[in-house]
């Protein structure tokens, strides 16, 4: 797969400080311009929102969210870093 969210050439150098957190921002999607902190620099950030379920069969609670996914821009190199929503995941 060849876009923005899929690395090509050679592999960047492994982030020195994997655990020290940086910001990122997510583009696009449900969550557009939400700020976060991330460490290790993740390829992919799952963003859930919860929904309002009625009592399911026999009365039993179940937790129901949203499930968006933004994959990592790697054309960005530091701070903030961009992810970019994924209307197709999951």
């Amino acid at each position: 797969m060849d876009d923005a969210t899929t690395p090509n050439g050679p592999a960047a150098p492994a982030d020195p400080h994997p655990t020290e957190a940086e910001l990122a921002v997510l583009d696009g999607g449900p969550a557009t311009g939400l700020r976060l902190r991330v460490a290790g620099r993740p390829p992919i950030l799952q963003v859930t929102r919860p929904c309002a379920a009625e009592p399911g069969p026999g009365g039993g609670t179940f937790g129901v969210a949203e499930v968006y996914v933004y994959r990592r821009d790697w054309g960005v190199k530091r701070a903030p870093l961009r992810y970019g929503y994924d209307p197709g995941s999951p």
